[in-house]
């Protein structure tokens, strides 16, 4: 459920109750905007638009008037960040920094200028994600023109992925982008700066996670550790009796339980449990060298 936003329009006279210092407030009216059209909300953005070039800024209502206005224009900022959609940020920071352009927006428009307010709008809001890509993500300086074709390259590799069912070659890159191999190739370097690893492990439960340079870099296999008493075990195994190899064989080869064991050789399952417990002991011994 989405909550019902009070939209502001004229000013209402104070209650008796409230104080003759205390800040006029637009009178709301009660209305939903999931429920109106782009129309309707372009409409009521122009309304509230002029009446906040009414108001002084820093004032309770020019802040009401212009967190409403945030509201109903926050699909802007969400078609905005779709645009940086592949991009390592979070989802969730990019809106934010959307949100951030929004308000400079809001806060810069002049409607008396006869533009519309998408119109201006939008530049502000995507210019605002681009420079928080540019100062905080990429590595090394990068020209904005590479910088906007790691992003042309990343959309367009995908779309071909798609197509083809394969990754796309640099050659099918650059027919679909209308840019030469060597252009290609260009941006594709770009992207490798686009941010700085790093070589520290993971602690904690982060370990389980492992990133690329971690499986670059490789870790300790533990099961080089086994090398030595699989080595021991092959040579202790054929002197063992062939009932105790064979019961061995049913157990961890065909993975049989105890009560199968014990129909294959004919007794109990208690006592197939007595031999293994025998059999593993005496194995334990001779490897530790008892």
């Amino acid at each position: 459920m989405v909550a019902r936003t009070a939209l502001p329009l004229d000013p209402a006279p104070s209650p008796q109750t409230a104080r003759d210092d205390a800040p006029e407030l637009p009178r709301p009216i009660a209305c939903d905007p999931v429920t109106l059209d782009a129309l309707e909300l372009r409409a009521l953005s122009d309304v509230l638009l002029v009446r906040l070039a009414e108001l002084e800024e820093g004032t309770a209502a020019y802040s009401y008037v212009r967190n409403t206005l945030v509201e109903l224009n926050m699909s802007l900022v969400r078609a905005a960040s779709r645009q940086f959609a592949h991009g390592r940020e979070p989802l969730e920071d990019v809106l934010q920094v959307g949100m951030v352009g929004l308000i400079k927006a809001i806060n810069g428009f002049d409607p008396g200028r006869g533009v519309e307010f998408t119109t201006y709008a939008l530049p502000t809001i995507t210019g605002e994600i681009k420079r928080y890509f540019r100062d905080t993500t990429w590595a090394v300086h990068v020209p904005r023109r590479l910088q906007e074709l790691r992003l042309m390259l990343a959309r367009t590799s995908d779309t071909l992925e798609q197509e083809l069912h394969r990754e796309p070659t640099t050659g099918e890159l650059a027919d679909r982008l209308g840019i030469t191999e060597a252009e290609v190739a260009e941006g594709h370097k770009a992207a490798d700066a686009y941010t700085a690893g790093t070589i520290e492990t993971l602690a904690g439960d982060d370990a389980e996670h492992e990133g690329p340079v971690q499986r670059r870099l490789g870790t300790t296999d533990h099961d080089l550790e086994l090398v030595v008493d699989l080595t021991a075990l092959h040579q202790i195994l054929p002197a063992l009796p062939e009932r105790d190899r064979r019961i061995l064989h049913l157990r961890f080869v065909q993975d049989l339980s105890q009560a199968e064991i014990g129909e294959e050789i004919g007794c109990s399952q208690m006592h197939v449990s007595r031999q293994l417990a025998r059999i593993l002991n005496r194995l334990r011994d001779q490897l530790e060298g008892r």
